[in-house]
């Protein structure tokens, strides 16, 4: 690569620190939220020292976003796909929010991000993107389905000068800085909040189906749903939040707080404000309103777990709600959840290391080697031979995506399930996007097994993984 160009990763940092503004002007809790965000970090650090890091350098999860965007066809969502190519982020994981929650949320999902480690080490923002699925009968009858398809077909979101700008940096790994520069000009007016009059009754149609979808069918332009600062200790952000007079979502979503490693993903948010917009009526009149769609959410990660891990998580998830259903009505699900993770989930990471329900990657420790050819990775770590380091979740949840949706929705839409849900899995939404879209799980498999081949030549022994993949050994 030429040392001329601004490489990947100083776009997509660039990228991020630019919507961060433009999201604070827009919507300006989200200033508080951050400046929140930093002192509970400052907090968290003071009280544990090193760590603190144990799952990301402080610098990292300080500088760490996640956005949230929603578009309206497989066209929009193609050209988004090649607009965040333009900062190195790539289609991950399929998300089909449509049966996560029982509102109405008619959007099927996948999250722009850096895949390789490296990169996600220099800045990993990610941008978690929705479809909507206007050709789900369940929600949209035949006249709404084609209004939607002439309404958005009829609007650009994405330029013809931004798409070939994001073209040339991902064949080349960067930009020229004038045309960085001129990239990342384009790239976040895209996102920005169109001061253009919304159809009055055509929004409220859509939004007696669903509010998500009233946000994308119902508006002539994408925008910034929320950006998603990440924190440490998520119980003392959303405490602090509401001391300070800011009303959060009743709680927060994922796994509980408990006195074991953090797993996967735990996510709140403040609850979507009143925002004044101007709305066009049949008369031709235009007056100003409200809608309320966009919201400060916040986000805890913790270690990525492998599919032996995922099929436990969704055990645990599955007990939770039989209990709360069949035996414990009257206590909330954080309170019954953690029962049930003291009960199941085992409580160190070598532990979890050992039985193979998390990812790590391994390292030489101090130990001394045992004089055989094999051994097993617990035996290994024990003996203080390798050491684990947590990967971080990367990725998100269907249910706690939705339970945040659903937390911030005027009302819960409508839906007909005597009809047919229209298919989507991952291989439909890759051939929309033209991306093979990366299962999360594997790109965590391939990262820990090449710390195991590393080590394995190290030592010069075969490492015994005991299902420490979540597969056989």
């Amino acid at each position: 690569m030429s040392s001329t160009l601004t490489p990947l990763w100083e776009l997509r940092a660039e990228f991020a620190v630019r919507l961060a503004e433009l999201y604070g002007a827009e919507v300006p809790a989200y200033n508080t939220l951050v400046d929140v965000s930093r002192e509970v970090n400052e907090a968290f650090i003071a009280r544990n020292g090193a760590d603190a890091e144990r799952l990301g350098s402080i610098d990292r999860v300080t500088a760490e976003r996640h956005g949230a965007i929603r578009v309206g066809s497989a066209r929009e969502l193609a050209q988004v796909g090649r607009v965040f190519a333009g900062f190195g982020m790539h289609p991950v994981g399929f998300y089909d929010l449509r049966d996560a929650s029982r509102s109405s949320v008619p959007v099927v999902s996948t999250a722009f991000r850096p895949i390789a480690a490296d990169e996600l080490a220099k800045n990993p923002f990610r941008v978690f993107t929705s479809m909507l699925a206007h050709d789900d009968r369940r929600f949209f009858d035949e006249p709404t389905q084609a209004r939607l398809e002439e309404f958005i077909g009829s609007r650009e979101l994405f330029g013809e000068e931004l798409l070939a700008l994001a073209d040339r940096s991902a064949q080349q790994g960067g930009l020229e800085r004038e045309d960085a520069d001129r990239f990342l000009d384009l790239a976040t007016a895209s996102f920005e909040l169109s001061d253009e009059p919304i159809d009055h009754e055509w929004y409220h149609h859509l939004e007696a189906i669903s509010s998500v979808a009233a946000d994308i069918g119902g508006v002539p332009a994408t925008h910034i749903n929320h950006l998603t600062p990440r924190v440490l200790d998520i119980d003392d952000l959303y405490k602090r939040m509401t001391d300070r007079g800011i009303t959060m979502i009743d709680e927060i979503q994922g796994p509980p707080d408990w006195e074991g490693p953090d797993v996967l993903l735990r996510q709140t948010s403040f609850r979507a404000l009143d925002e004044h917009r101007m709305f066009r009526y049949p008369d031709g009149e235009v007056r100003e309103g409200t809608l309320r769609v966009r919201f400060g959410e916040v986000e805890q990660r913790g270690i990525a777990l492998t599919a032996k891990g995922r099929d436990l998580y969704d055990q645990l998830v599955a007990e939770v709600d039989r209990r709360r259903h069949e035996e414990q009505p009257d206590r909330t699900r954080v309170e019954v959840a953690l029962d049930v993770w003291r009960e199941s989930l085992p409580s160190t990471e070598l532990e979890l290391a050992a039985q193979g329900l998390c990812f790590f990657t391994f390292r030489r420790g101090d130990g001394v080697v045992p004089l055989t050819e094999t051994a097993s990775l617990r035996e290994l770590l024990e003996a203080g031979v390798i050491v684990a380091e947590p990967i971080v979740y990367e990725d998100f949840l269907p249910r706690s995506a939705a339970g945040i949706f659903q937390s911030n929705l005027r009302g819960e839409g409508s839906r007909d399930d005597e009809q047919l849900g229209t298919p989507y899995d991952i291989d439909r939404l890759s051939e929309v996007i033209g991306i093979r879209i990366a299962d999360p799980t594997s790109l965590y498999a391939e990262q820990q097994q090449a710390s195991l081949d590393a080590l394995e030549a190290e030592l010069r022994m075969r490492i015994r993984t005991d299902n420490a993949d979540g597969t056989d050994a």
